[in-house]
């Protein structure tokens, strides 16, 4: 493999049409990056056992060693069900990963929890296309990780698919929203990897003085940090890459 690449391996949910054009799209601003992708069975997120059921770890491995087929240095599960499922379902995936695969793992929402870690920022203002009860458990297990999340935003969606479908000021007036909550949160992250919301950072920093942490963009952090990859060379795509080191 040339040493002039950084192969990252992206674990995606099968009705996801948001997450590859914006990860490809980053990556392209990230000289010798290229993102590889596998998808697992993923079209509703609820808490119904069936739906709970698809984030079994034997499919996601399944994927990953399908990955490292290519030679991925390194895997990020693209996805935030640890939100709902809790943080620790993540930690045990990477290491399962990692021992199928013998390359290293991350997660969009363990990269957000050691970003806001430092960062030294506490709270959050959320934003997501769940259901109400979905929801709820994010913000338990959010809470339970030193992460308090002071103002949200939902729309009430279980169909994994429509949330690609949540229109770019539906995004904007939710982040707006937030952004406005006395008082206002640390940063904000727009959670879930199939709205079409990272390449919107930029602008909502700008216009709301806040970092935005979208968890499209925040695995791609963690796993280019996970590489030795110099992430301040990426322009265009929110303070993250320039200021979290």
């Amino acid at each position: 493999m040339s040493s002039s690449r950084t192969l990252l391996g992206i674990l995606t949910p099968s009705s996801n049409t948001s997450l590859e054009p914006l990860t490809s799209a980053l990556c392209a601003a990230a000289p010798g990056v290229s993102a590889h992708f596998a998808r697992f069975p993923v079209t509703e997120i609820s808490l119904k056992p069936a739906a709970l059921g698809q984030f079994d770890d034997e499919k996601i491995l399944a994927a990953a060693r399908l990955l490292a087929d290519a030679k991925v240095q390194c895997i990020g599960w693209s996805g935030t069900s640890a939100g709902w499922l809790g943080l620790e379902a993540d930690r045990i995936l990477c290491q399962r990963i990692e021992d199928a695969t013998g390359i290293p793992a991350t997660t969009s929402t363990l990269a957000l929890q050691e970003i806001m870690r430092k960062t030294g920022r506490k709270s959050l203002g959320l934003v997501t296309p769940y259901t109400d009860d979905v929801q709820q458990k994010i913000l338990s297990n959010f809470a339970s990780e030193d992460m308090a999340c002071t103002a949200e935003k939902h729309l009430g969606i279980s169909v994994n698919f429509d949330f690609s479908e949540v229109s770019e000021s539906e995004l904007t007036y939710m982040v707006a929203s937030v952004a406005s909550a006395k008082p206002a949160p640390a940063a904000i992250s727009t959670f879930c990897t199939n709205l079409k919301a990272a390449h919107l950072v930029e602008r909502w920093e700008a216009a709301y003085g806040i970092p935005v942490y979208d968890t499209v963009s925040t695995v791609i952090w963690k796993m280019l940090r996970m590489t030795g990859y110099d992430t301040a060379q990426i322009k265009g795509w929110g303070r993250l890459f320039s200021e979290v080191a």
